[in-house]
Formats: C-alpha cells, sequence, structure tokens
C-alpha cells in the first residue's frame, strides 16, 4: 500500500537532506542553498521569506542542541555528585574491610569488588565532560551555519528538488 507524504515528511526529508550534504562540506566553506521549485510555487513564495524561515528554523535547531548541552551538563553534574558519593563510600568500605578482615581471600574479594563498584559509579559523568557534550557542539555549530546559508529559489519546470551546496 502506497502511504502519501505530509508536509511534516517532506520537512524532515529536507532537513535531513540539507544536512547531510552540509556535513560533508569542509567547515570553512560558505553554504548556499538552492531550492529548485515548480515556476508557479516561486511566484507564490518570495525568496526572501522562504530564506527568513529556513533561517529562522535553523536558528531553533541550534536554541535546541544549546538547551540539550545545557541539560547534558546539568545530568552530567548530578551524576557526578552522585558518582564521588558511590566512590567514596565504596574507598571506605574497601578500607574499613582491609582494617577489620585482614589478609583473607573473602576481604580481598570485597576490596576489589567495592573499589570497580565505585569506579563504575563514576563512569557515565567521565563520559559526558569528556565526550559526550562534542557531538551536541558540532551540531550545533552546524546548524548555526545552516542559519547563515544564502538561499536562493530557482524555477524548475520538471522536479521540486532541494539541493545544498
Amino acid at each position: 500500500m502506497t502511504r502519501l507524504l505530509s508536509a511534516s515528511d517532506l520537512a524532515l526529508e529536507a532537513d535531513e537532506y540539507i544536512v547531510g550534504c552540509v556535513q560533508e562540506l569542509p567547515k570553512t566553506q560558505a553554504i548556499r542553498i538552492v531550492i529548485h521549485l515548480p515556476a508557479s510555487e516561486v511566484a507564490r513564495h518570495p525568496a526572501s521569506d522562504v530564506g527568513r524561515a529556513i533561517t529562522h528554523y535553523f536558528r531553533y535547531r541550534a536554541r535546541t542542541e544549546s538547551n540539550e548541552l545545557r541539560e547534558l551538563f546539568r545530568n552530567g553534574r548530578t551524576a557526578l555528585l552522585i558518582g564521588l558519593a558511590i566512590l567514596s563510600g565504596c574507598l571506605l568500605l574497601a578500607w574499613q574491610v582491609s582494617l577489620n578482615l585482614g589478609e583473607r581471600p573473602i576481604s580481598r574479594i570485597v576490596e576489589e569488588s567495592s573499589i570497580i563498584f565505585g569506579w563504575v559509579a563514576i563512569w557515565r559523568p567521565a563520559e559526558i565532560f569528556l565526550y559526550g557534550w562534542l557531538p551536541h557542539v558540532r551540531r550545533r555549530a552546524l546548524f548555526r551555519r545552516l542559519a547563515d546559508a544564502v538561499v536562493t529559489l530557482r524555477s524548475d519546470q520538471t522536479t521540486g528538488a532541494v539541493a545544498a551546496a
């Protein structure tokens, strides 16, 4: 069964296409978006309106990415506090076990297990603060570049294709 595409489907496809094309470009290259529309559509939609709409859309996407980055750092700070508390408790437990149980195999198992558990507890905040933020910063920069793109409408008698250059 064939499903007709709605306007939101087309917008999503256009977004993915434009973002995908621009990701392949060098970061220093200026972006120009050329939208090919039937002549009747070009007459109905001034290029300045379409350009403003695309600029506003990608500015919105950049703000959304900034909000997600703030949320990630907020979650990271919370996870770090929890992780450090757990790590501290685990290290104290390991120290107490070694003092009270001596050099027995069970004490060694409890010590090592608690130390491993403590380090696992700070794994997530370490991941966030070392690596997790970078994709958000890159996407935000990409959306800002797209918001600054020059948008041109072209009359096309055969197709309504979108191209990013």
